[in-house]
């Protein structure tokens, strides 16, 4: 069932499938906001967190929901400086942290009972980072226990445009009362992990065995490549009642993505209510150093598919 709600002087769209209901404001960055998960004794479980607000205000940064990213993920750089990139031509370009999508404005396209899909409308500060002709659309599929989000991107310019784009899921965890992150799993199956430097170049991550406590430091700001399975997941300690949370890339679950996909693990503090799980199509800075940067020939489109799924 899809209704709206309203909600600080927005209009939100709210999802109602089975055990699962889904809020979003689709045309504000095209924002996944929560999702719970309503149990058979009447308690509900907060799957994607989003904070209480006393206004919209700083909207995009919210430490919450799913922030679409894109063109580029997290910070890039030219030459050492910040929040800037080259082009094909040479040309020196802004580039705000996490791109142009999460605090852009995006026109609703369609919503259903399914779910919804909402098309970017750059403004001047959009087309001034990222200056080309193409279309970018955000379509969410929403199911009993999992969603599908697909990024597609359209080439209307007469050149191959470059992008690598991701998801910053914010999990509630821990998700339930007297539990701690010591009390999780998460696996992550992959043969590389890294950082980025001051001056955005990739350098060595830390040591990490594929599956570790929740609780370890280690697991901040890394990026995982090479990976041997599309899947991450987040399980919770024996006895729970709550299924585990599977993130991944694509939909085929047999076999490995391309080499340079990357998930990105991050939370803001070790007593943070989430913990991110970020699935991203190659690591920060890919205009720079060339690592998962993609492009979509003129007149083609690409799209980057993601599934997150609870087990049961």
């Amino acid at each position: 069932m899809l209704d709206t709600v309203p909600y600080l002087g927005e209009t939100l769209h709210r999802w109602r499938i089975g055990p699962s209901t889904f809020l979003a404001c689709p045309t504000r960055g095209a924002r996944l906001m929560n999702w719970n998960l309503a149990h058979a004794d009447g308690s509900v479980r907060d799957v994607i967190h989003w904070p209480e607000l006393a206004s919209l205000d700083g909207f995009a940064s919210v430490r919450g929901g799913n922030p679409v990213l894109f063109p580029f993920n997290a910070r890039t750089f030219d030459q050492g400086d910040i929040h800037h990139w080259r082009d094909a031509e040479g040309v020196r370009r802004p580039m705000p942290m996490h791109g142009i999508a999460r605090q852009g404005r995006f026109e609703l396209i369609r919503a259903d009972a399914t779910g919804f899909a909402a098309t970017l409308r750059p403004d001047d500060a959009a087309r001034e980072a990222y200056p080309f002709a193409y279309e970018f659309t955000v379509v969410y599929r929403f199911a009993a226990t999992s969603l599908t989000c697909e990024f597609i991107l359209q080439n209307h310019d007469t050149r191959p445009i470059p992008w690598s784009a991701g998801h910053h899921f914010y999990f509630t965890a821990p998700w339930e009362t007297g539990r701690t992150r010591a009390d999780y799993l998460l696996e992550v199956p992959a043969a590389r992990r890294m950082r980025q430097d001051a001056k955005g170049q990739l350098v060595p991550g830390p040591t990490l065995p594929a599956i570790d406590s929740l609780a370890n430091p280690a697991w901040i700001d890394t990026f995982h490549l090479g990976l041997s399975s599309p899947t991450v997941t987040l399980s919770p300690a024996a006895g729970t009642r709550s299924g585990a949370i599977r993130v991944s890339h694509g939909l085929d679950k047999k076999s490995p993505p391309p080499p340079e996909a990357t998930f990105v693990t991050w939370s803001g503090a070790p007593d943070a209510p989430y913990f991110c799980i970020e699935p991203w199509m190659g690591p920060p800075n890919s205009p720079e150093h060339r690592v998962g940067l993609h492009h979509v020939a003129p007149g083609k489109s690409q799209s980057f598919v993601v599934e997150v799924a609870l087990a049961s």
